[in-house]
Parts: C-alpha cells; structure tokens; sequence
C-alpha cells in the first residue's frame, strides 16, 4: 500500500491515503492494525501518553485520552479536544504574506458591468420576501412564470429566483438579528447579478421596504419594482401582478450584454462542507492558491465560518494588515465562545458525525484545513455578517459554519461566485452567485460526477502539483464568471440555499 503522508517533521500522526486492512502495518513500524482504518484517518507515529499532544501540520489538533502505541489507530476513540492556546502574535507573519501576493499579468473575464461599477457575472431577475407571509407568494410566481416559457426568447436572462425566507415579523424592529435580515435582503436585491428585482411584502411586517431603502440609500434602486399583498389584493392577484411586471421588465433586463471587465472586480466566497481527511491536503491549500490568485489579480476572496476557524484563527492574526483588524476577529472568536455556552454548546460540536467518519477528530483539525482556503496573503479586512465588502484582497466575514447560512452571509456581501471544497460530497448550490465545487479525492469525483465540477484526489494519487491544480481552480473561476455553466446550475440548484442567520428572540 501506499505510504502514509506525513504533512510536517514534527508531527505525531500519519495520515492513510487508501484503506488499510487489519495485520497491515502503514507505517512499518513493526505494529500490525488490530482493526480495518479507513482512507484520511490517522495512524500514531510515535507512542504517546494520556495527555500528550496530538500533532498535525506541526499544530496541536487534542490531546490522548487514553495511552496511543505508535501504529495505532488515533481518532476519537483516542483523541480529544483540548482548548487552544490564544497566545497570538498579531502581524507576526505580515511582511512574509505580503511577499506571497502574486505577481501575475492582469486579466479579464466577460461580465455584466453595473451602473455601481461593480460587475456581475450572472443576470437574474430577483423575487425578494420582506417576510415569511409572502413566501409563497414569490415562489408560486416564480413556478408559473418558469412553467410558461416566458424566459426562453430573453438568452441574457440566466433566470428569475424566490429568495424566501421564515422571518420578517415576529421580531425585534431593531437590534442585531433585524440588522443582519435588513442587510442580506438588500444585499440581494441590490447584488451585482441581479438585472432586476421586485420585493413582495405582504404590508404589515416588521421588515418594511421603505426603512431599509431609507437606511442604504438609492444605489441600485433603479432596478427595484415593489409590492405588498394587502394594497395589490391579495395572492391571486399579487402573483398575476409579478407576473406582468417581470414581463414588461425582460427585455431591459435582456438588453445588458457581457464585455471585458477585469479580474479585479471578482469577490470569491470560500466554502467547505461535507469535510474529510483530505481536505485539508488537497481541494483546501489547492483553493489557497485560487485564493492568493485572485487577490493577485487585485479581487477579493472571502473566508467565512468563524467556528471553523477556532482554534486556527492564529494564522489568520499572524498576517493581519493592522491591530484593529485583528482586535475585530478576536472579538467575534469570543462572541463565538460565548454564544456556544449560553446554549447548552461547545466549539468542538462541530466536526459533524460525516466528518469524523470522514478522519477529521476535532474541530481544532477541522479549522486547520478550513483556513488553508485561505491562502497565504495578508488578511485585510473582517466583515460582520452578511457585510458589505468593499475591500481587496483576502478578508474575513463572520457566520456560522452551516453552509446555506454561511453562503447567504458572502453572497449578499458582493460574492458573485462561491467556491465548495468537499470530502464527503455535497449536493450544494446557490443564487445568483453560482457555486463551483471541488472533490478532494478521486473517490468522490467519481461517485458524484453530476454534482462535482473539478477533482483535486490527483495531487494525491497522481503527483499534481498544488501549484498547477491551484491555477486551474483559478482558470474555473475565470471561466465560470463568463459564463461557464457549473454543475450546480445544471442541475438547477440555489432555490432553497437562501437561508439568512437567525439571530435574536422570535416574538
């Protein structure tokens, strides 16, 4: 069999890059495996004490509860999480990271240059519930309208979607949790692939059209069209409404064509889900490089899922641009810490069962592999969630590590294309940022080849290097921002990925 990766000299595990089978000894160590180990697992290369630490990438991912002989299995039947060290050293690694920002032609991409001057790489038409009461509302207009064929004459139209929701009433009219569903509304609504966009509101909500336009100004409202149910007469008449306004609208929203717009103007969302063993060696730091590609070319990549990165937001502070930068991601860590504890949580419940089959114990190995999306270049800015972003280079948002939430967060921040690292496999799409994913092993891109649009299972089993699978996320990226049809939206994905944080009492 093939030997076990060793990612760093001072590491205490190994990590299977096939299956193991019991009376197999991976690491030659003169210790046969009592038990089959599945692919992305670990294997102890030294023995260690209760207590010690475990040890990849060179960091510390827990600690032994029980006594490890070298050979073993490690995993959570031996291995524990243990809370980090926050010892940061804030800018340590800045000079270094500016250093890593490629040097690279400036290049082009076809999209749809905006009014704002920002650029769109889809054109949408967007239906937006204020609240959950005019859900059904939108979604149904949005099924007849499809149903009709009314799209099919309009070639510069990539479609309409019901952005729906289930809050909008019932709750604070002021306050972190109305702050955060006013900014993903608009954020929305006003986004770069959006053409047009027709807010439904049913007239009594907490959510009002008129406040938030008040609140973020007339950019984009050019483009806006709204409606509540009560003044319009109720649903059979506000969905016959919708109807007739996307008609007279199409072929404005037909008129805008694609033109060079320059790779500056890209504001990429980083995700995973779905995560294994290998995502931290192979689709994570192949994206890294997409990454440090992007902000190369002057754009923007955007990590997320702050409870995803605990226990790693130390590489993030080391190449923080400046102390207020890192005092913000500090901040949102402790929220984070704090918002577990009061709901009965821990940071380690997240990895999920999928994930600990997949080889990934701790949360504290999970966030290893989440940060290395994250390339190598200074980070620049940390957003709040669902922020607008507004700053080049590699920055932060904070949301939480549920994928839908998440994406909604970066999306309605400006990201207009989203990029989906998974182990496990994901059935994840999103609008009107399409979303492109990537495999981490050969496994996987061959058990789900409708749904995963690149394998990065080759830099293991066929010598690719980071460095050229890197290149060719960011060749992905460039193509689908022209247009380029991923294999979410094939399969007609992103309808019910909308899905704004929750946050604060429902009344």
């Amino acid at each position: 069999m093939s030997d076990p990766l060793i990612l760093h000299p001072s590491d205490t595990i190994g990590v299977l890059t096939e299956r193991a089978n019991a009376g197999d000894d991976p690491l030659g160590l003169g210790a046969p495996l009592a038990a089959s180990v599945s692919s992305g697992h670990k294997i102890a290369r030294v023995a260690m004490q209760i207590g010690a630490p475990v040890v990849k990438f060179g960091q510390f991912i827990g600690q032994a509860t029980v006594q490890i002989a070298a050979g073993d299995h490690v995993h959570t039947h031996n291995c524990t999480f243990a809370d980090p060290k926050q010892d940061y050293h804030i800018g340590a690694d800045l000079a270094a990271s500016q250093r890593a920002i490629p040097q690279t032609e400036r290049l082009n991409f076809n999209g749809y240059a905006r009014a704002d001057g920002r650029v769109g790489t889809r054109n949408y038409i967007a239906l937006v519930a204020t609240v959950n009461c005019s859900a059904t509302v939108i979604r149904r207009a949005v099924s007849e309208i499809e149903a009709s064929g009314a799209l099919e004459a309009y070639a510069s139209v990539d479609g309409i979607v019901a952005f729906a929701h289930g809050t909008g009433c019932g709750m604070a009219n002021s306050g972190r949790g109305f702050d955060i569903l006013d900014r993903v509304l608009w954020g929305h609504a006003t986004h770069p692939n959006v053409g047009a966009t027709i807010f439904v509101g049913l007239g009594c909500e907490v959510m009002q059209i008129a406040r938030m336009q008040s609140h973020f100004g007339d950019a984009g409202t050019d483009r806006f069209h709204a409606l509540t149910i009560q003044d319009t007469g109720g649903t059979r008449a506000t969905i016959d409404a919708i109807k007739a306004h996307v008609a007279e609208i199409l072929p404005q929203v037909n008129a805008v064509t694609r033109t060079p717009q320059p790779m500056s103007a890209l504001r990429v969302a980083l995700q995973c889900g779905g995560s294994d063993g290998f995502s931290s060696i192979t689709a994570n730091p192949a994206l890294g490089i997409a990454s440090d590609l992007i902000v190369g070319q002057g754009g923007t990549a955007i990590l997320s899922e702050t409870p995803e990165i605990y226990g790693a937001e130390q590489l993030l502070l080391r190449r923080a641009a400046d102390k207020d930068i890192a005092e913000k991601l500090v901040a949102q860590i402790k929220w984070w810490e704090n918002y577990t504890t009061q709901n009965g949580g821990s940071m380690d419940n997240n990895p999920s069962p999928g994930n600990k089959q997949g080889g990934i114990t701790t949360i504290l190995e999970k966030s290893l592999g989440a940060v290395a999306k994250a390339g190598s270049t200074p980070l620049t800015a940390v957003y709040d969630y669902a922020e607008t972003v507004t700053q080049a280079g590699f920055v932060f948002m904070d949301t939480p590590g549920y994928d839908p939430v998440s994406a909604t967060g970066q999306i309605s921040g400006g990201a207009q294309i989203v990029v989906f690292t998974t182990g496990r496999g994901s059935a994840f799409g999103s609008k009107p940022a399409p979303t492109i994913k990537v495999a981490t092993s050969d496994r996987l891109f061959n058990q789900m080849p409708d749904d995963m649009d690149m394998n990065t299972g080759d830099i293991v089993s066929g010598g690719v290097s980071m460095a050229d699978k890197g290149r060719e996320i960011f060749d992905m990226i460039r193509a689908t921002a022209s247009g380029q049809v991923t294999k979410s939206e094939a399969l007609g994905l992103g309808d019910n990925e909308f899905v704004p944080w929750q946050i604060g009492a429902v009344m």
